[in-house]
């Protein structure tokens, strides 16, 4: 359970509420294309960069010099325990925000999914004009929503653009191991976060 009590739970979006494997793998698809870079290739070097606490994703396409196409929003969908878990939070007297790096529609988009009913706050990127890491963002989330950074907590699956930034500006912070996130290891783990899960539905035993 939580040392201190808080009022507000933010989540990040991407491979924390929303699973983006199918849309990432639609890409890598789409980037190797007549390259000779086979799947298996791009997929072992951005394990190899992950477990070196580095973006898998950005260094591996570094690495083979390859052109980024576009995201497919499309293939992304919610985790199976992604609604619970809101639910559960929401019943719970949490007010619940979105801090992430995302393109315009973001709020369009989890009413798709079926989510925004249980979010109070939405602060993505693209609609506040700055992004994760850049502590302005979280700034803006916590003006949004009227609290303070220690009366809430972050959860996201990125040491550098969630957890590290968070916990700087007083956060309480729980890293969620999905992902390229499962090959991290994290230094002075103590020091950088307050809780590890690898599940959505292990926040109950926290929140």
């Amino acid at each position: 359970m939580l040392k201190q009590k808080v009022t507000w739970v933010f989540f990040d979006i991407g491979t924390t509420l929303i699973d983006e494997t199918k849309a990432l793998n639609h890409r890598i698809r789409e980037m190797i294309q007549g390259t000779g870079v086979s799947f298996a290739q791009f997929n072992e070097k951005r394990i190899f960069f992950a477990k070196q606490n580095l973006n898998g994703d950005v260094e591996a396409i570094k690495f083979f010099a390859l052109m980024k196409t576009p995201w497919h929003k499309e293939d992304e969908v919610p985790y199976p325990e992604a609604e619970e878990i809101l639910k559960y939070l929401h019943k719970s007297g949490y007010k619940i925000g979105i801090i992430a790096n995302q393109s315009i529609g973001t709020a369009e988009r989890l009413k798709k999914w079926g989510l925004l009913k249980y979010i109070d706050v939405v602060a993505a990127s693209a609609e506040l004009g700055v992004a994760k890491p850049d502590k302005a963002i979280f700034e803006k989330a916590f003006e949004m929503a009227q609290c303070a950074a220690g009366e809430a907590v972050m959860i996201g699956d990125r040491l550098d653009n969630d957890i590290l930034p968070a916990k700087k500006l007083g956060m309480i912070t729980i890293w969620i191991r999905q992902g390229l996130a499962i090959y991290n290891h994290p230094k002075n783990v103590d020091r950088q976060l307050d809780y590890i899960v690898d599940n959505l539905l292990e926040l109950k035993k926290i929140l």
